[in-house]
């Protein structure tokens, strides 16, 4: 028996029926079915800024347009303003942020560039000489500066350099030089009136350290006398008539204080070093020490006491180091002078804010501090993440 034939208006409303319907699942599940598939999809890279900027412009463009007629008119401000904020104007972005200060009744602005570091020393205005005497009345007549440059040619550039026409040092010594002979500007190869040598470190762009001195030394020696830190490039010893010079950069700690167990053991070589000297000639020990001795030589004493410049044992290093015969010029003469420092971290506008810590020294025989006039902190001078420091001696 054949099936009875369906009118042309029952086809059409069967078809219908079918594509409104494309399974026979419940609601549910089709719902369910269709979050896991969004779900399962990989959000848009972030690393591809041109794709998201031109999301966001459409979606923009279609929140501001289409909005839904179902949404009463409050919410539909309010979605169309919060977009509106969400878009600054390109100049607006520019502008640099300004912070007002208040001068009295008037209120001016102050832009963010002038809480940076300072970088530009104003030379004319820092007195580089000394009115102090000895103990006994005597002016200097020698002049030592030492300065560690952070890598000699970036503190060439910024001006650095210009301290041996201001400052005229009898002796200048330069730490942390990280330049081998052959890279040195030309204007520091030869210098009139001076004798230059250098230690460099085998190790291009590490360590380094050198001297300039009006007067030709009797004798000049390179590294302390053991090769583990002799190729390095960390002291220099010129002998004069009636003092050793010691020019020196010490090891750090490093990071996570991985290399602190060198250092500990620097610390004995280079002890055993400068007391063998002391026993022919006074000495003069200058440089970066890369440790801050007491509390009153790092602006923020607690929160470092695990970090590479202040640890227990180093601290300990530096005292011991004193005891054996030697003295802190600028702490036996300014006992209780906070807020001196001579390295701050180029991190946080560490120097604007006088963030620091005191590394560099001039440690000398016990026996020669009588002929000290005075041990300076040149924090004025910029051009590094250390400032100079100067020892005036009449001697």
């Amino acid at each position: 028996m054949m099936p009875p034939k369906r009118t042309k208006a029952a086809i059409e409303k069967t078809t219908k029926d079918v594509q409104e319907v494309p399974s026979e699942e419940p609601v549910k599940k089709q719902t369910r079915r269709r979050l896991q598939k969004e779900i399962s999809e990989p959000e848009e890279p972030a690393d591809e800024p041109v794709k998201r900027q031109r999301h966001t412009k459409s979606k923009k463009s279609q929140d501001t347009q289409e909005v839904s007629s179902k949404e009463p008119a409050k919410k539909q401000s309010r979605r169309i303003n919060k977009v509106q904020k969400s878009e600054p104007e390109k100049e607006e972005a520019k502008k640099p942020e300004v912070k007002p200060t208040v001068k009295g009744k008037k209120t001016t602005a102050k832009p963010e560039a002038a809480l940076l570091n300072t970088t530009e020393s104003k030379w004319d205005e820092i007195d580089f000489g000394c009115n102090k005497t000895t103990s006994s009345g005597e002016t200097y007549n020698l002049k030592i500066t030492s300065w560690n440059v952070d890598g000699l040619r970036a503190w060439f550039k910024k001006g650095g350099w210009n301290i041996m026409e201001y400052d005229k040092p009898d002796i200048f010594c330069l730490q942390e030089t990280k330049c081998s002979d052959d890279k040195l500007p030309e204007e520091m190869v030869e210098v009139d009136g001076y004798h230059a040598y250098w230690c460099s470190s085998k190790k291009e762009g590490y360590a380094g350290v050198a001297v300039y001195s009006k007067v030709k030394p009797v004798n000049v020696k390179y590294g302390v006398g053991d090769e583990k830190y002799d190729d390095e490039g960390r002291c220099l010893t010129l002998e004069f008539e009636k003092f050793h010079l010691v020019n020196v950069y010490v090891p750090n700690a490093g990071r996570g204080l991985v290399t602190l167990p060198k250092r500990l053991e620097w610390n004995e070589v280079f002890k055993a070093y400068i007391s063998t000297l002391d026993k022919t000639k006074p000495v003069i020990v200058c440089g970066d020490m890369n440790v801050a001795h007491e509390e009153i030589d790092i602006a923020n004493p607690k929160s470092n006491k695990k970090n590479a410049g202040f640890t227990k044992a180093k601290r300990e290093g530096m005292t011991d180091l004193l005891s054996s015969g030697f003295i802190d010029t600028f702490r036996e003469i300014y006992p209780e002078e906070k807020d001196v420092y001579t390295f701050w971290s180029y991190m946080s506008k560490a120097r604007s804010k006088n963030i620091g810590w005191r590394l560099d020294y001039f440690i000398i025989s016990n026996r020669l501090m009588k002929k000290v006039c005075d041990s300076v902190v040149r924090n004025l001078v910029y051009g590094s993440d250390h400032c100079p420091i100067t020892l005036f001696v009449h001697i």
